[in-house]
């Protein structure tokens, strides 16, 4: 099958990274002002997409303490994701019409992509306010996870993720920042993990258990090292839809 390949940009990455990563990539997630993003960025981030014909997609997240980017582990009440949503990825959506280019999809960042995750009665909220305000936008969520699963049922289209720079627990979860495994770092992983997304749409985790994921979309973080390296990689041994 065509995977595609995503990416997190507007993060306050150095401009040449942004526009390296944009050139290779089929889906940006644009930061949009919650953890990270500015009307200047994501203007230049639109216009990149614009330019090279690349999926446009927002990326809402919380900032939580200073200094964690928004990763850290969050409690979110369904009427503050809304306001969220609303303020972001409206944002976004008005800047993206003001150029022509349409939004395709919405990525939760970080914490908040996680917190939908663990709690089922916060990803109702998000799906409904999807559904309600971008009826015809895409989610992209954790493959095999709790989005993914309720998307279907309130009729949200879905495609299901998985990460190429990412460890992986046992339990189809990530491996969190700051252990020595939460990130793959060697030219060998990566080709692993390539070769059983071709072969299986399967990944490996950090014990060496075998997951199927089904993923349709799969993601490069902006901040990981070499990541333009990867995102090249991945274009080379991909289908690229």
């Amino acid at each position: 099958m065509a995977f595609d390949i995503n990416c997190d940009l507007g993060e306050g990455e150095p401009l040449a990274r942004t526009v390296a990563l944009m050139r290779l990539i089929s889906s940006a997630n644009v930061a949009c002002g919650g953890h990270a993003g500015t009307i200047r960025s994501m203007r230049l981030c639109v216009r990149l997409a614009k330019k090279y014909r690349v999926k446009l997609g927002a990326h809402p997240g919380i900032a939580t303490t200073v200094g964690d980017f928004g990763r850290g582990s969050m409690t979110v009440k369904p009427e503050q994701m809304e306001l969220a949503l609303l303020q972001q990825v409206g944002s976004l959506h008005r800047l993206a019409s003001s150029e022509g280019v349409k939004l395709h999809h919405i990525k939760l960042h970080g914490g908040l992509y996680h917190a939908t995750e663990r709690d089922r009665k916060l990803a109702r909220a998000y799906l409904e306010a999807v559904g309600y305000w971008w009826p015809r936008v895409v989610v992209y969520a954790l493959a095999g996870g709790t989005v993914a699963r309720l998307a279907r049922q309130a009729g949200v289209e879905v495609w299901a993720e998985a990460f190429l720079d990412r460890g992986y627990g046992d339990d189809g979860s990530l491996v969190r920042r700051g252990q020595a495994t939460a990130l793959l770092s060697r030219r060998a992983d990566f080709l692993h993990r390539i070769e059983l997304l071709i072969q299986r749409n399967a990944l490996a985790t950090t014990n060496g258990k075998l997951l199927r994921v089904g993923a349709r979309t799969l993601c490069i973080h902006s901040d990981t090292p070499h990541a333009a390296w990867v995102a090249r990689l991945a274009r080379l041994c991909l289908k690229i839809s």
